[in-house]
């Protein structure tokens, strides 16, 4: 082993191989998964990532490309064999190219995605990917995992966003697809390939993504209702009013908002009285802003006289708007206040949504009476976060994530199949749910994936034991 780190350190320098301190690169944001690995490598180009795959795959040492390791399905994390090497592409962090004619930036893997936004809204321009990881989260990474985030609604996740890439492929070989093109209609795309892989096929090491007009104005509301049926009510409804401009249109339960007041109180609801659901959505638009917030009270106000919600508060400025969004964007450490409980990213067909929300409650009910669900998410394109918190008494927190997450995820992913829904939507299969999905995938379709990942990686040595 220490001739491969020797080998390493001729290829990328020594300072940029690590063999102590390791616990930041060795395991994951929820500290589920913690690995051990011979060695951290973070090349500064292209050109090394390439040579340092090349010896991995002449020697068969294992690889798990990594980015800002903000996942939370422990698709960055090595295993704890101490053989893996992890490559991190940190340090390949430049802005190549903006583009404000073609609407797009050439970036490399390891730019953390707020600087992407920032550097965008200093040409005029937007980026629209946001999540709450934006300020550690590296595009690289979010390319790896096809993130989603906040403005799915109105520009898809990042698959959507990507125009071309340059891969280094599990042999060492350089595949540069960097086309800022829309229309390339000459077979295979095989940038759909890497989009989502999680790593297993190809290291992403630079980007082509789509940047879009700064909109000129923006308007968040914050809603209550009294159900879940009644928020797609008010998304159809605002989508006939206000089309494309609405952006965001997040979904929180009153539970959810209980959470976030024991968390810190002043988190709490802007309204008068406590509701059973809350929407929180943003909207966008060219014109100017007193036009667009018209268009918005008026849809609004059709909303209260209809009886589809109960209250609502504007944002008059951007202060307020960012102590709107506080609320959603806390609640994933919020949770803590009840202990750790048992995640699930999940999508859903819109039109299914308040009755997967009735069916799995009932289920976990019936199966832990007391149980509590903390529930939220991205509504507007079917992504719910379903969280899973223990009944106040009977068991320890120790005892439910141990004893309990296999049962409660078997009962919240057999109801998102039985909706046709995706047990992942945003976060990846990763280590957590790469059994799991054999469950729910057929035989044919994980055949295929099976086929591709045998084709490009024969040995085997692209971050080995994430996804299948």
């Amino acid at each position: 082993m220490t001739a491969t780190i020797d080998a390493l350190a001729a290829i990328v320098g020594a300072p940029h191989v690590l063999v102590h301190d390791l616990d930041a690169y060795a395991n994951d944001w929820r500290k589920k998964y913690r690995g051990r690995p011979l060695a951290v490598v973070k090349p500064g180009s292209t050109e090394e990532v390439a040579a340092v795959v090349r010896l991995c795959h002449a020697t068969g040492t294992a690889i798990v490309p990594q980015a800002g390791n903000t996942g939370l399905v422990g698709g960055g994390v090595p295993d704890a064999s101490g053989a893996q090497v992890v490559v991190n592409v940190s340090r390949m962090n430049r802005v190549l190219a903006v583009d404000t004619t073609n609407n797009t930036m050439t970036v490399e893997a390891g730019c953390i995605l707020q600087h992407l936004q920032e550097t965008a809204a200093a040409h005029g321009r937007l980026f629209p990917l946001s999540l709450a990881a934006e300020g550690s989260c590296e595009i690289g990474g979010n390319i790896s995992t096809n993130a989603g985030g906040v403005q799915v609604l109105r520009y898809g996740n990042t698959r959507e966003l990507v125009l071309g890439l340059e891969v280094v492929l599990p042999s060492g070989e350089v595949w540069n697809g960097l086309k800022g093109l829309r229309k390339d209609n000459t077979g295979y795309d095989l940038k759909h390939l890497f989009i989502g892989a999680e790593g297993t096929l190809g290291i992403v090491t630079r980007a082509v993504v789509k940047l879009f007009p700064a909109p000129a104005a923006t308007q968040t509301a914050f809603i209550g209702l009294g159900s879940a049926a009644g928020a797609l009510r008010l998304l159809d409804h605002m989508k006939g009013a206000l089309g494309e401009r609405i952006t965001a249109f997040e979904l929180i339960s009153a539970f959810s908002m209980n959470v976030l007041e024991r968390f810190n109180p002043a988190l709490r609801s802007p309204l008068a009285a406590p509701h059973a659901w809350y929407v929180l959505t943003d909207l966008a638009d060219s014109r100017d802003a007193l036009a667009l917030a018209a268009d918005v009270e008026a849809a609004l106000g059709g909303a209260l006289e209809a009886g589809i919600i109960d209250d609502v508060v504007l944002a008059k400025n951007e202060g307020e708007a960012r102590r709107l969004w506080d609320l959603r964007e806390t609640l994933p450490e919020a949770q803590i206040v009840d202990g750790r409980n048992i995640k699930h990213d999940v999508s859903i067909p819109i039109s299914a949504i308040a009755d997967f929300i009735a069916a799995v409650d009932a289920a976990l009910e019936a199966a832990y009476p007391g149980v509590r669900p903390v529930n939220f998410g991205h509504v507007g394109d079917g992504n719910l976060h379903y969280n899973v918190t223990r009944p106040a008494a009977g068991y320890t927190e120790e005892a439910w994530m141990a004893d309990e997450s296999a049962r409660v995820n078997r009962i919240v992913h057999d109801c998102v199949h039985r909706f046709n829904g995706s047990i992942s939507a945003e976060h990846g299969l990763g280590q957590l749910k790469r059994d799991e999905i054999r469950r729910y995938k057929s035989e044919t379709e994980l055949g295929v994936m099976r086929a591709i990942k045998a084709a490009l990686d024969p040995k085997g040595i692209m971050n080995p034991g994430k996804v299948i």
